[in-house]
């Protein structure tokens, strides 16, 4: 099912097209990738669909239907640039935050202690929000994020400030939320966590949508036939018909790993491995899928 959907969106700022005909297919519990250059419009969908600005031309869609300004207390929204009062302390403000979105002050400060915990911040409930890293603060914005239980949950650069260990363990909750039925739009430049965990994406690029669908299928629309063989002999047979030598290297353990290329596309995988073990001794064989940084950087350039 489509969970959210925008229609042709259009949004001019003075002289400037922001977002020129932009459509977008959210699919119900699926993590869902925006992606694009700095400039390219995510930002301004992102406000869109939170209803802080609306679009000139276009629709949207929540859940089958259009979108009206109750939907916005399903949302969560974390956003790139930070939202919090510095010289509040962190419980208070928690609980503030959470009153704002509808739950009682016994209702919020339940479940934020249940965060605060999980997220082994507690000791942090009576410290001012200065007191803390950007990291830190990162981790109690999250929790105002996901603290009314939403269904849409939005986040912008979710691991900005973070180190490797608080990256995972946000990554992990990210993950949960996804396994609990919660949809997500994660906004980001980072494209290793995007092959991590997104499902789906749409990159956009001058205002437009560039590229979207399947992580995995995009990466296999992407790929350009080259293979990585190990072999334990020191050399390759080749068979220009079906594949090419396009580079080598010696491996620690004495055997040798050659990159081929298939000469054919329409020679199957099974086809080419057939090939390489009539007259080769082969240890290993993959073929070479590009990354999504490397398909982000090959669609904006083109």
């Amino acid at each position: 099912m489509c969970f959210l959907e925008t229609k042709d969106v259009v949004k001019q700022y003075a002289g400037h097209r922001a977002l020129d005909k932009v459509s977008i297919q959210v699919a119900e519990g699926k993590i869902f990738g925006l992606l694009g250059p700095n400039g390219a419009g995510k930002t301004t969908l992102i406000r869109i669909i939170n209803q802080i600005t609306a679009p000139d031309s276009g629709e949207i869609l929540f859940k089958g239907r259009h979108y009206i300004p109750d939907d916005i207390y399903n949302i969560g929204y974390l956003p790139e640039e930070r939202g919090l009062y510095k010289k509040m302390k962190v419980g208070e403000q928690a609980i503030y935050l959470a009153r704002l979105k509808g739950l009682s002050s016994e209702e919020a400060k339940k479940r934020i202690q249940i965060w605060f915990e999980k997220l082994e911040i507690m000791s942090w409930w009576n410290k001012k929000l200065e007191e803390l890293s950007k990291g830190m603060q990162q981790k109690v914005q999250f929790v105002t994020t996901v603290i009314h239980d939403p269904e849409l949950l939005i986040f912008d650069e979710p691991f900005s400030g973070f180190d490797p260990v608080n990256t995972e363990i946000l990554k992990n909750e990210i993950l949960e939320l996804k396994s609990k039925g919660k949809t997500i739009i994660f906004s980001t430049h980072n494209m290793s966590s995007v092959e991590e965990i997104c499902d789906d994406i749409a990159l956009i690029d001058k205002s437009k949508v560039v590229l979207a669908g399947n992580v995995s299928e995009i990466r296999s629309r992407y790929k350009t036939n080259i293979f990585e063989v190990c072999v334990a002999a020191p050399e390759l047979t080749i068979n220009p018909e079906i594949y090419t030598l396009t580079g080598e290297k010696q491996n620690q353990n004495h055997s040798k790993s050659f990159r081929i290329k298939k000469t054919n596309e329409l020679i199957t995988n099974s086809e080419l491995l057939s090939a390489l073990l009539k007259t080769n001794e082969i240890i290993s064989f993959e073929e070479e899928i590009p990354s999504m940084n490397e398909v982000f950087i090959k669609t904006i350039k083109n």
